[in-house]
């Protein structure tokens, strides 16, 4: 394929059929895989901006993908952008920042800032990619503390519908910045960021497990509930329940269980006394809670490594109801048919306070998370259920856990929220290039 404005001749473009092709589309995400007409290997910004002015000038739809944990817009028949080329990292250790390009994965961060005594607002999973983590809100394990990473953003290097390479700053640009964070990538393409970094070397963290079919998991989470009235917003925290099949591919210690656990992330200096109540829940299956690096954090959650193919939603909880919680927990446990896993993240501290970005929902007190498996109707029918307990306190969805379900548009943003976004959507790419996110052109 080639590009008639671009000026590198070595630029990477795939069609169905060509070597390289399945490949270059492979992601994180092997449930939902999209086959986009062209696959353009982005190694620049020049290389993105030549493929979003093709896309353009052919009213085909733009996708973008980093490590593909979530799912690109839609792509089919259209162009993907895959952008783990760019992948340079650096940081200003005086100002506190770093610049990231749209491939970096916050593993590769998390390393070049250790060694300053610095730490980016990095969610749970190291080969998440930073970018379109943070274009997303980017709720992150020291997030009642310091907001959503999006909060910390400084500058954003966007390639929009018109193939323009913009430099966009709160001060220069305010309303395309406050679309960009928040807002996914309906606004274009971000080639490469600036974001604020914070000082931490080290932390108080880990989990502790229970075996649900010994303690209730029910009581646990309740216990659970209680504890985040008492904590400080330097801590913190999320509840899980997993129900691990019986394989011989996982651990022994995991097999045939049902692990119910609280994971922690705290930088204050008194760790072991704040998580004194939840080893006074039960036995606890095993108990990690410690002193460690920041570099270590992935190990608090220690989420799954290797490419699978899954399917999720969220919601945004103005509360926990106890009953409704009660019954979300039976539906989604070891008799529910299929996986599913649970996440339940206490909110609030921080991330309520306003900031200048697109990022809703901040008065909500938990975000809840739910994964399954299996084919994509009856995935969707099957969370509809595990939902549907805990409607009455649902007050929206997260953009960046909708894995799969980033078509439906319907509780991405409150009323206000997306109506500004829609309008500026319209403003910023009529054509509605960049599809699929949020549902802002619906």
């Amino acid at each position: 394929m080639t590009f008639v404005d671009h000026n590198t001749a070595d630029l990477l473009a795939l069609r169905p059929g060509d070597t390289g092709y399945e490949e270059e589309i492979a992601g994180f995400q092997t449930g939902f895989v999209q086959r986009p007409a062209l696959v353009v290997a982005a190694a620049s910004a020049d290389d993105v901006a030549a493929a979003v002015r093709y896309a353009a000038a052919r009213d085909l739809p733009v996708g973008v993908q980093a490590t593909g944990h979530g799912l690109p817009g839609p792509s089919e028949g259209g162009v993907l952008i895959t952008t783990k080329r760019m992948d340079r990292v650096s940081v200003d250790p005086a100002a506190r920042t770093v610049r990231v390009q749209a491939g970096v994965r916050w593993g590769q961060v998390v390393a070049a800032a250790e060694p300053y005594g610095l730490a980016p607002l990095n969610g749970s999973a190291p080969n998440v990619g930073a970018v379109s983590y943070t274009l997303g809100g980017g709720l992150g394990i020291l997030a009642r503390e310091f907001g959503y990473a999006a909060d910390h953003v400084r500058a954003l290097d966007v390639v929009t519908a018109d193939g323009r390479l913009r430099h966009v700053t709160r001060e220069s640009e305010p309303d395309l910045y406050w679309a960009l964070l928040g807002g996914g990538g309906a606004f274009g393409v971000v080639t490469e960021l600036e974001i604020g970094l914070v000082p931490v070397r080290t932390l108080y963290g880990g989990s502790i497990a229970f075996d649900g079919r010994e303690v209730d998991p029910a009581t646990v989470l309740r216990a659970y509930e209680e504890w985040t009235r008492t904590v400080p917003d330097t801590l913190t925290s999320s509840f899980a329940a997993v129900p691990y099949p019986d394989l011989p591919a996982l651990p022994p210690h995991l097999r045939g269980r049902y692990v119910v656990s609280v994971r922690v992330a705290h930088t204050g200096g008194d760790g072991e006394r704040l998580v004194a109540p939840l080893r006074e829940i039960g036995p606890a299956l095993s108990d990690s809670l410690r002193e460690m690096p920041y570099a270590d954090s992935h190990t608090i959650h220690s989420d799954p490594d290797f490419p699978h193919a899954y399917y999720g939603d969220s919601a945004v909880l103005g509360e926990l109801d106890r009953p409704g919680a009660a019954e979300l927990l039976s539906r989604t446990g070891p008799d529910a048919g299929a996986l599913c896993v649970v996440q339940i993240n206490h909110l609030g501290g921080a991330l309520a306070k306003p900031a200048p970005n697109s990022v809703p929902y901040r008065d909500g007190r938990f975000l809840l998370r739910l994964l399954t498996m299996g084919e994509r109707a009856a995935a969707r029918r099957r969370l509809d259920t595990a939902f549907t307990p805990l409607a009455p306190v649902t007050i929206g969805r997260a953009l960046n856990f909708a894995f799969g379900a980033g078509d439906r548009a319907e509780g991405l943003y409150d009323a206000e929220t997306r109506k500004r976004l829609a309008g500026l959507k319209s403003l910023y790419d009529p054509a509605n290039l960049f599809r699929g996110n949020g549902g802002l052109s619906a």
